[in-house]
């Protein structure tokens, strides 16, 4: 089975070509990526339209990039998959209008692809990880905890009430003018922390309930930023460090939520926990959940860096396990913006239609 993944949800327009080979393994013949970051760095952040225009810019170029170093013609496809939701609308609509041409001329099943099933999934392209298991969903569009059940199949724990994660480290990072993307920047200085005598809050940690909350904490920092002006690097350093390990003690404290409500459903299966989204790329967030896995005695996985950003390889992948799974939903390929992967979800306060 080959597949052609397109993905155009925010700020990366890329195409990929994926296949599952005859012993049901995965192989990435191309993953092209085209990055924005120079075009939103000024902003600090995504713009829509500049985002959706540079989509129209190089859409073309990214997929005749990646047949061709796939070594693929369009009849050799079986299907084409592309992001349908959730993400920025003008961006989603330049990838499903392209998708729709290429099925049309080749006569190809297109599948609407849901952006964070495409996370959610990610893992199995490159590890043998058995449904069920838990999934630690950080981007910088969502923050969930998930039990993925089976392909199309998935529990929602716990979500963000305001802002995600991502989005978080992204405005610490402007608020203290280190530039963008936000996260690797802050990871980055945090690891030259020294001793510093201020404490952020821990945002719903030790609550009866799963879901986050960072709006909080983000005006904390910004206060302490206010008061320190003007801000040495040695103080930006600090500032990050203890930003990032008040995020690392609500996501330990939220996991272990999730893990108690896992096994209590699972009792006899073994819990694996997999992290997805672009935060997952994140060392220190992933070696602190790897020391929690020791003492509560879980396996942690998470893909490689390039696979846990935005890319196109998981939307063909997702579209090959929808295929597997018999879930082809081809007839009508439309643009969602907003699409919970847990469509029986209680919606919570704050989070609205978004968790």
């Amino acid at each position: 089975m080959i597949v052609l993944g397109i993905e155009t949800s925010c700020d990366e327009t890329s195409a990929a070509v994926v296949k599952l080979n005859s012993i049901k393994r995965c192989e990435i013949l191309s993953n092209v990526v085209h990055s924005q970051i120079s075009e939103h760095t000024d902003y600090g952040g995504v713009v829509p339209e500049i985002a959706a225009r540079s989509h129209i810019q190089y859409i073309d170029k990214v997929i005749q990039r990646a047949m061709n170093e796939a070594d693929c013609d369009f009849n050799n496809l079986d299907s084409i998959a592309v992001t349908s939701g959730p993400g920025l609308k003008g961006g989603l609509l330049v990838g499903v209008t392209i998708a729709k041409a290429i099925s049309s001329v080749t006569k190809k099943p297109l599948l609407g692809i849901n952006h964070l099933e495409g996370h959610a999934l990610t893992i199995r392209m490159v590890q043998k990880v058995e449904f069920p298991y838990l999934l630690l969903l950080v981007t910088g569009g969502h923050t969930q905890i998930l039990i993925v059940r089976n392909v199309g199949e998935y529990t929602r724990l716990g979500t963000t009430i305001d802002d995600a994660l991502g989005e978080a480290y992204d405005k610490v990072a402007k608020s203290l003018n280190l530039g963008y993307p936000g996260g690797p920047i802050v990871e980055s200085m945090a690891t030259n922390k020294t001793d510093y005598n201020f404490k952020f809050p821990r945002p719903l940690i030790n609550s009866q309930e799963l879901n986050f909350s960072f709006s909080g904490l983000k005006t904390a920092v910004r206060r302490e930023i206010e008061k320190s002006i003007p801000i040495s690097k040695e103080t930006a350093c600090n500032i990050c460090a203890e930003f990032q390990d008040s995020i690392i003690d609500v996501l330990k404290d939220k996991l272990e939520g999730a893990i108690s409500c896992f096994r209590d459903e699972f009792k006899n299966i073994d819990l694996n926990v997999v992290i997805a989204g672009g935060v997952a790329a994140n060392k220190k967030i992933f070696s602190s959940i790897k020391e929690l896995s020791e003492e509560k005695e879980f396996k942690v996985f998470v893909a490689p860096k390039e696979l846990c950003s935005d890319n196109a390889a998981m939307i063909a992948w997702a579209g090959i396990e929808r295929s597997n799974a018999g879930i082809l939903e081809t007839n009508d390929v439309s643009v969602r913006t907003r699409w919970p992967l847990d469509l029986e979800g209680q919606k919570v306060r704050g989070a609205g239609i978004k968790a």
